[in-house]
This record gives structure tokens, sequence and C-alpha cells, in this order.
């Protein structure tokens, strides 16, 4: 028998690597999971890799199986809630049959996303500006890219008036990160106001979606 990790360990009675692998996966979602609560209560700067690790009830060295520090599990945990965001709001528009439901179902799926779960209503509320930094880098221009296919898909179609389409969904974009910023703050949140805010701006306030988008 072979000696495995300085112990006489055999490798007949080593672990199947299936069940390697699903611990391995497991480890790592009970980090990102750790580190998502630690960051809602902490915040970003005053939380640890230490306040993590014991929040997951693993070993402190199990933490840098994964991640090399704070901020690369920090970034996973943004790009994660970016993506999930995205496609919450794409299936809203894609499900749209009028041009008002294009703009306002995408708005509430987006603002109900950042509410409807305590952990992440919290981690976000916590660190509402490191996440908008590294949202920035990746994550806002896939959302706004997919934004502007979706526009000009509409457009096509004529279910939305003739509009400039980089203006609309950058503009589109930045509204709903900053209402949903203040969303995030106000107690209790208003995904209905935001909502309804976010939306009477577009459908009555651009040209080319003034009266005809109203229906």
């Amino acid at each position: 028998a072979r000696r495995l990790g300085g112990r006489g360990v055999s490798a007949a009675a080593a672990p199947p690597a299936g069940r390697r692998e699903a611990t391995k996966a497991a480890n790592r979602a009970a980090i990102v999971r750790s580190a998502r609560e630690v960051f809602g209560e902490l915040g970003y700067g005053a939380a640890s890799v230490r306040d993590i690790v014991r929040r997951a009830g693993l070993a402190a060295g199990t933490f840098y199986n994964y991640f090399p520090d704070k901020e690369s599990v920090f970034r996973v945990i943004v790009d994660e809630t970016g993506a999930e965001a995205g496609a919450r709001v794409a299936a809203a528009r894609a499900h749209a049959t009028t041009p008002r439901a294009f703009v306002e179902d995408a708005y509430r799926a987006y603002f109900s996303y950042i509410v409807e779960d305590r952990a992440r209503f919290a981690f976000m509320r916590r660190n509402a500006g490191e996440i908008r930094l590294m949202f920035d880098d990746v994550t806002l221009p896939a959302v706004t890219e997919a934004l502007m296919a979706d526009l000009r898909a509409a457009m096509d179609r004529g279910d939305l008036p003739p509009a400039d389409l980089e203006y609309t969904a950058h503009a589109m974009t930045a509204v709903g990160l900053e209402l949903g910023s203040r969303l995030a703050e106000r107690e209790p949140p208003d995904v209905e106001g935001a909502t309804r805010f976010a939306s009477e701006l577009f459908l009555g306030g651009l040209p080319g979606l003034g009266a005809s988008v109203r229906s």
C-alpha cells in the first residue's frame, strides 16, 4: 500500500473520483454561499477569509484550494448575480407581448430579483459600491449588448418605433442599476414603485418611444 498525505492509506481506500469531485463542488458552493452571507453582514472591506471559512464550517486552508483571496470569491458572487439577473430580464423581454410589457416586465423582473432572496438582498445592499465597480468590468457590457440585440429585434418587427439603439440600451441599463441601488436602501423596498418610475421614464420620455409604446 502506498502512503497518501503521509498516512498509510491504500490507493484502493482512496475516495472514488466522483465522490472527490462532489466534495469539491460542495466545498466551493459552501464557501460561495457563506461568503455572500458574510459580505452581506459585514461588507466587503470588513469581511475576512477567516470569517468566511468559519461560517462555512471548513478548515482555514480549504478556502485557498478554491480561491486565492476574498476578492476572487466576491467577484464570483457578483458575476453569478449579474448572470442570473440578466437571464431573468432577458426572459421577461422574450415573453413580452406589448411594447409596455417589453420595458415594464424587464424592470420588474430585475427589481424583484434584487429583493426576493434575503441573503442576496443583504449582499447587494451592503456592497453596492464594490458591486458596481466589478459589474462595470464584464457583466455590464454583456447586459447592455443583450438589451441592444432585443431592442433591435423589437424595432425590426415594428413592436417598437426606431430609436438610437446604443443610447437607449445604455440609458435603460443605467437607470435600472441606479434605481436598483436606491431600491435596496429603502425600507421597505418598493418594487412596483421603482418599476413604474423607470417604465414611465422610457415609455413617455424618450424621442421615438412615446404614445405608440404606451399600448
